[in-house]
Parts: structure tokens; C-alpha cells; sequence
């Protein structure tokens, strides 16, 4: 396996704060590919679940 292994989203220490910029301008951008809407309110972690969610429904990001 090449690349950086992930961490559990339940280890993250920084999990719980609210969703960055990047993910944020991200998650809309996929989320308007898979014609969903995104929720309000995201943490990190959530919106990192939802990235990957949405990566599988687009085919963004498989290698």
C-alpha cells in the first residue's frame, strides 16, 4: 500500500471542529456532481465522511 495510511475518524482529535474551507468548497462541488445537497453544520469529520461517500457516488477519486 502506498500513500499515508488514515486514521479512524473516531482518533481524530480535531474531528469535532467545524469544516474547513477546502473541504467545504470540495464537499459542494461533489455534492452538485451526485445531485445532493450538503447540511449545515458539518465538523471535519463529518465532512470527511461525506467526501468519501460522495468520491464513491462520482468516481471522484478512485485510483
Amino acid at each position: 500500500m502506498t500513500g499515508t495510511p488514515e486514521k479512524d475518524l473516531e482518533e481524530w482529535t480535531t474531528g469535532d471542529e467545524p469544516i474547513t474551507g477546502p473541504q467545504e468548497s470540495y464537499l459542494h462541488t461533489l455534492a452538485r456532481e451526485a445531485g445532493e445537497d450538503v447540511p449545515d453544520g458539518l465538523t471535519k469529520a463529518e465532512a470527511s465522511q461525506m467526501i468519501d461517500k460522495l468520491q464513491q457516488e462520482t468516481g471522484r477519486g478512485a485510483s
